[in-house]
């Protein structure tokens, strides 16, 4: 059965792609270096990811309960069923980011149909594991219209062998390139009642995390993703044309790609050297008013956007419960952490000072650098002409 062809690369993606891999290899040489922040950058990356990823099918959470949802605590404010859905992708990203590094890992129809089962098997009625029975189609939540209609459900399966068979096929491709199809098919294909574009997005990961070069965690785009979903929605809508056909072009889509890995890249060079910067201006504190050494990390974390509890700052600091406490309270007196809420649903976020720390060293931030100038403005032209 036919699907999307990969495109080859052109000049302009062939610069880009140099690009990329100059900015992977100096990802990767901060990380082969062990660091105090890189634990930290990695909880907060995945949990970026998993926030972004699930924002685009409109189940938002904050920054605060993403993170809570990779420590495996409970959340802050998110709804019964939102935390079902962020959950449930939790276990499906976690998985792939785990097992996909190993050589002997493949991606075949039944790693997508478990993959699917770990996403909602919460909720039975949207078929957790099992393909679509029938016709499905995309609406415009904004005015009901039909976007798109995939293929027939009879030939989902074939469909997804065909996929799964290429992506074996073409282990040689470059891993962006290849990660891209996989995504760009499996949305299209739109094999499930549920659940077709954050599968997509965990299968590009997947594919993404084959590749040895960079950490895992680090190589999603998933975060840039839910960042640009307008885009997102249009490269989507440019390429299938409101129906399934793999006759048509994917180049627009993978350049999108493209420019959603150099831009992740580019944002992750900058938060690895903001950190360093911060974890001196945290010894200094630590210097300036005598803490014990073992606070770096809760400061860190709320400088990450995470929240600090004592229970989970005393399992990782190895301390007895008074001591946490006495420490927690010690912060706070200092205006590095701010208290918030009483008893067991207290926490801990950055307090005025840490906060200031933190404006200072991001106050110089400089823009990043669009690989593709034009692309944005192409896509609101093609999306926008009448067909």
């Amino acid at each position: 059965m036919t699907i999307y062809d990969t495109p080859e690369p052109d000049l302009e993606d062939r610069r880009t792609l140099d690009e990329i891999h100059a900015l992977r290899e100096e990802l990767s040489s901060h990380l082969r270096v062990p660091r105090r922040w890189t634990g930290a950058l990695r909880r907060t990356t995945q949990a970026r990811a998993i926030r972004g990823s699930n924002s685009i099918e409109g189940y938002e959470v904050s920054e605060q309960d993403a993170i809570a949802a990779v420590d495996n605590e409970e959340p802050l404010g998110a709804d019964e069923r939102t935390w079902a859905e962020i959950t449930g992708y939790r276990r499906a990203l976690t998985y792939v980011l785990t097992a996909a590094p190993d050589p002997h890992f493949r991606i075949d129809t039944q790693l997508v149909r478990s993959l699917h089962f770990m996403l909602l098997e919460h909720d039975l009625a949207k078929g957790p594991g099992r393909y679509r029975p029938g016709s499905i189609y995309v609406t415009d939540d904004s005015d009901g219209s039909q976007v798109y209609e995939g293929p027939d459900a009879d030939a989902v399966s074939g469909l997804l062998g065909t996929m799964a068979g290429r992506l074996e096929a073409e282990r040689d491709v470059e891993p962006m390139i290849r990660g891209a199809m996989a995504h760009l098919n499996l949305v299209m294909i739109h094999p499930f009642r549920d659940g077709n574009g954050r599968m997509a997005r965990v299968l590009q990961t997947a594919a993404l995390a084959q590749d040895t070069v960079l950490e895992p965690t680090f190589s999603s785009i998933e975060e840039w993703l839910g960042h640009n979903t307008t885009d997102y929605y249009r490269v989507l809508a440019a390429t299938g044309q409101g129906s399934w056909n793999p006759q048509n072009d994917a180049h627009p889509w993978v350049k999108f790609a493209l420019r959603a890995h150099h831009m992740q890249a580019q944002t992750l060079r900058r938060r690895f050297a903001e950190a360093d910067v911060l974890w001196r201006r945290i010894d200094d504190l630590i210097a300036e008013h005598r803490l014990p050494e073992r606070v770096g990390d809760a400061l860190f974390d709320a400088l990450q956007g995470g929240r600090v509890q004592r229970p989970s700052y005393v399992r990782r600091a190895e301390i007895e419960d008074r001591t946490g406490t006495r420490d927690l309270v010690r912060l706070t007196e200092l205006g590095l952490l701010t208290a918030v809420g009483k008893t067991r649903a207290r926490h801990y976020l950055t307090g005025p000072v840490l906060a200031e720390v933190s404006a200072q060293v991001r106050s110089g931030r400089q823009p990043l650098v669009d690989p593709y100038p034009w692309l944005r403005n192409w896509l609101r032209a093609e999306t926008d002409r009448p067909r």
